[in-house]
């Protein structure tokens, strides 16, 4: 007798997801534990494991739609004939699938984002189109099937541009498209959904509530990038990877020390201050399925070595988009190294609940006086702070960052206040 597979609880307040991917058919037999869907909550990607083995009878959503907790998910036929519901997976089975898929495994299309970043499995490999979820549904409004258009990308990855031209053509000619005048001026439009929903709702949050002020300062990094030179090599045999980021976080967590008042958080009419005796300190992850911060526990009682292992497992995880829901809370200040990308000053904007956050720009070779009025060239990177003045005033945060600055200047100097 068919029975219905209920959507269980994904993690805390979660109440719907979008289907991202069916990994199983209708007809399909299928064994206990087997990677039926992947879904995409507002926290990350989740793979939806099977309860019982049996056989599909129906899939009850299509890809990219959205699906409610505790409803029906797909049908099926259990072994042995039980005709009982299906009941919710434990949330933290879950989230225990989430960190199970190796950074290696393909990574199943998810909600619309930036650049079209995640795809699904490639044509070579199992037949299906290499595509965003935001391309397979322009294909779908145009009534085209996306596996009879040549994509134009890396691997044969199909762009929106390829399904306008096969529309216009019968073939991905790009050259075609582009000449054509009817088309420029097109617009198309995608729900905001998953991460990106929950980016956009918190940004938003923050902007209208908190009132933002701005610091920048620069800090010449020379001696650090010295230190972590004569380092890297070492700990590289033992698999760590030594970043600049693990010394980042740990004087900042010195430095916080000394000044509490940045490792807060202010309730919503501003009645109460809140102090943390924990240094979570979050790092924003420009990820496979959006901006992420997850953030390191307790940094204030771990090592350089132990936050570079902890920097390197949450990295991985977050360019998966399998940052498991733990990693993701609790988060008390936060650090995004946009120079990475590029740029060297910008003005980032609190995560809240938190009352403090700084963008690191790029590292540049610039010239410098030393101390006898001879120019030399140094490491310099321009950093940004921005402050809730609503309980941090501009001294507060100058002096802060002042003192983190000390210590990454002269590493040396963060030895005598280690504890």
């Amino acid at each position: 007798m068919s029975i219905d597979f209920i959507l269980p609880d994904i993690g805390e307040g979660i109440v719907e997801c979008e289907l991202v991917e069916w990994l199983v058919k209708e007809g399909e037999t299928i064994a206990e534990d087997q990677p039926i869907a992947d879904v995409m909550t507002d926290k990350a990607l989740v793979q939806i494991p099977a309860m019982h083995s049996g056989v599909v009878e129906k899939l009850y959503y299509k890809q990219g739609e959205i699906a409610k907790v505790h409803s029906p998910l797909f049908a099926m036929t259990p072994e042995g004939g039980s005709n009982d519901t299906v009941h919710s997976t434990p949330a933290e089975a879950l989230q225990a699938e989430t960190v199970k898929v190796s950074p290696e495994s393909p990574v199943a299309p998810t909600a619309p984002v930036a650049c079209d970043a995640i795809v699904s499995s490639t044509k070579s490999d199992n037949g299906k189109a290499l595509a965003s979820p935001a391309v397979r549904r322009v294909a779908r409004e145009l009534d085209i099937n996306i596996h009879q258009v040549a994509g134009s990308g890396k691997k044969g990855r199909v762009y929106k541009d390829d399904v306008v031209a096969y529309s216009q053509n019968g073939s991905s000619d790009l050259s075609t498209v582009a000449s054509g005048g009817d088309l420029v001026g097109g617009t198309s439009v995608e729900p905001i959904r998953g991460i990106k929903k929950v980016m956009a709702t918190a940004m938003q949050n923050s902007v209208s509530t908190i009132p933002h002020f701005t610091y920048c300062e620069e800090i010449d990094l020379t001696e650090l990038i010295a230190l972590r030179g004569e380092l890297k090599e070492v700990y590289a045999k033992q698999d760590i990877k030594l970043t600049m980021m693990p010394f980042f976080m740990k004087a900042m967590s010195l430095a916080i020390k000394e000044y509490p008042l940045v490792n807060t958080k202010v309730n919503d009419d501003c009645t109460e201050l809140t102090y943390f005796n924990d240094h979570n300190i979050g790092m924003a992850v420009d990820s496979k399925v959006g901006l992420l911060v997850p953030n390191i526990k307790q940094v204030q009682s771990k090592s350089i070595l132990d936050l570079a292992n902890d920097i390197m497992r949450l990295t991985n995880d977050a360019r998966s988009g399998r940052v498991a829901s733990e990693d993701l809370k609790g988060g008390t200040i936060t650090i995004s190294n946009i120079g990475a990308i590029g740029g060297t000053v910008a003005t980032p904007i609190i995560n809240k609940p938190e009352v403090a956050i700084v963008a690191l720009g790029k590292l540049q070779k610039l010239p410098r006086f030393n101390e006898q009025g001879e120019v030399e060239a140094r490491s310099i990177m321009q950093v940004s702070w921005s402050g809730d003045h609503r309980v941090i005033d501009g001294g507060t945060i100058a002096r802060f960052c002042n003192l983190w600055k000390s210590f990454l200047e002269k590493p040396s100097h963060m030895l005598v206040h280690m504890s």
